[in-house]
């Protein structure tokens, strides 16, 4: 095992790798801009080293900064928690180049199902059902371009290759202009985001489920599943809610779920943890795309499992086999997670400020990952997620009382927050009774605007 790893990331999850490293014996180093020098991730590590100013393409975007805070402070290995660059091979490749380990899959794996062509390719020789798509699409000719959505049928998507969170994604319902405005569209945000513009169609399913399935891969030949989770309640793309297990599936559609994540990790060649996110439609899947990192969700299936997944990723990046196998892998219970913003709960936009009282809320089966503190900042330069409060319990209905009543009994005054959204999506009656699909959230909103 590892003696001292660097975290290349910050606030709530570069706090949670290192919570898992203290208990390990693993020593810390922080990376950090200047808008977080004295923020709490900061000072809790063993070490701390400044990369930049406060905008990530100036610090935490910036491959060589890090790796020379790497070399500085003695780090053996880098673990890149989520977002930033926990999906950039080209950084996995540095990383390894400069004899340190990376905590995650191959470079080369994080390239091919960054790919959603290639991943979607894949996905079809390993027996995955997916939806049917094009191949790439181009904006100078248009006859193919109808040819092809006329293939792919009518409503489509119109997705970028590259990226994910839903850039560029835009849905058709009819052939001919509308077509090619979206993909002129999909194309400007898949260069000035991306660098890539290579773009496709694919068919739109209305109103489906997102469920996931957590996969571990170790470099002795294990693929395990553990379980899925559901990720409908979702606004623009981004999840709101997390839940695991998923309600209301068969017992042959969880089965088919988790045999498909475990064969598709298995072709690719996976390593470490990872997500392969279907969508759900009556019972039919069809897969997604897979997330070559730790999720933000994770803590949904650590608490029904009671696996630290940031264990297994150190464990597998030192080389070590996983210490249990599929039939030692079990459910229990029930566990939901709610994503706290600093945005205003109608309109989706984030609201910074300075946090004049935290106090999160405490109570059983309650746990609350977070970076906050009394009298910090929350900058525009960074994602407004502010904490994840995940409550556990011994079924559905306790785990949403133990929400609801943990979003009641949270503090966080100075800054308009997403509070009163949470509120709301636990008090509607299609999700208390587990009816959830992609357009519940903006249902939800929707009811809120009419109150």
């Amino acid at each position: 095992m590892f003696d001292r790893i660097l975290i290349a990331n910050r606030g709530e999850i570069a706090r949670r790798v290192s919570r898992t490293c203290r208990r390990l014996g693993i020593e810390t180093v922080a990376v950090h801009s200047d808008a977080d020098a004295d923020a709490l991730f900061v000072r809790e590590m063993d070490a701390a080293v400044r990369i930049g100013e406060a905008p990530v393409a100036a610090s935490y975007l910036k491959v060589d900064a890090i790796l020379e805070a790497a070399r500085q402070t003695g780090a053996q290995a880098v673990h890149p928690g989520y977002g930033l660059l926990s999906e950039n091979a080209a950084f996995a490749r540095a990383v390894t180049d400069a004899g340190l380990v990376w905590i995650g899959p191959p470079a080369e794996v994080i390239d091919l199902m960054g790919d959603k062509l290639r991943s979607r390719q894949l996905a079809t020789s390993a027996d995955v059902p997916v939806l049917p798509a094009s191949g790439s699409v181009s904006i100078d000719d248009p006859d193919a371009l109808e040819a092809a959505g006329a293939a792919v049928g009518f409503p489509l998507l119109v997705k970028l290759s590259a990226g994910g969170g839903g850039i560029g994604m835009t849905r058709v319902e009819e052939p001919g202009k509308p077509l090619r405005k979206a993909l002129k569209k999909a194309v400007r945000r898949g260069e000035s985001a991306f660098g890539d513009s290579t773009a496709y169609l694919e068919r739109a399913v209305d109103r489906p489920r997102h469920v996931e399935v957590q996969v571990l891969s170790d470099a002795h030949g294990a693929h395990l599943h553990l379980l899925e989770r559901d990720c409908s309640m979702q606004r623009r793309h981004q999840k709101v809610v997390e839940e695991a297990p998923a309600p209301g599936l068969s017992d042959e559609l969880r089965q088919a779920l988790w045999g498909a994540a475990t064969k598709l990790a298995r072709a690719v060649g996976y390593r470490s943890a990872g997500t392969v996110e279907f969508l759900v439609d009556g019972d039919d899947y069809y897969f997604l795309e897979m997330n070559t990192r730790i999720q933000v969700e994770h803590p949904v299936t650590e608490q029904i499992t009671g696996i630290d997944l940031i264990e297994q990723q150190l464990r597998i990046a030192a080389g070590e086999a996983l210490a249990f196998g599929q039939d030692d892998i079990a459910g229990a219970g029930h566990a939901i997670e709610l994503r706290l913003y600093a945005e205003d709960p109608i309109r989706h936009m984030p609201q910074p400020g300075t946090i004049e009282r935290w106090e999160p809320p405490t109570g059983e089966g309650l746990r609350v990952d977070h970076a906050l503190e009394t009298g910090a900042d929350v900058t525009p330069f960074y994602d407004p997620m502010l904490a994840k409060i995940i409550a556990h319990g011994p079924d559905r209905a306790t785990a949403l009382a133990r929400a609801a009543a943990a979003v009641d009994s949270l503090v966080l005054d100075g800054l308009t927050h997403n509070a009163p959204l949470h509120r709301a999506i636990l008090s509607d009656d299609a999700f208390a009774a587990g009816d959830v699909h992609t357009g519940l959230l903006a249902d939800v909103v929707a009811a809120m605007v009419a109150d």
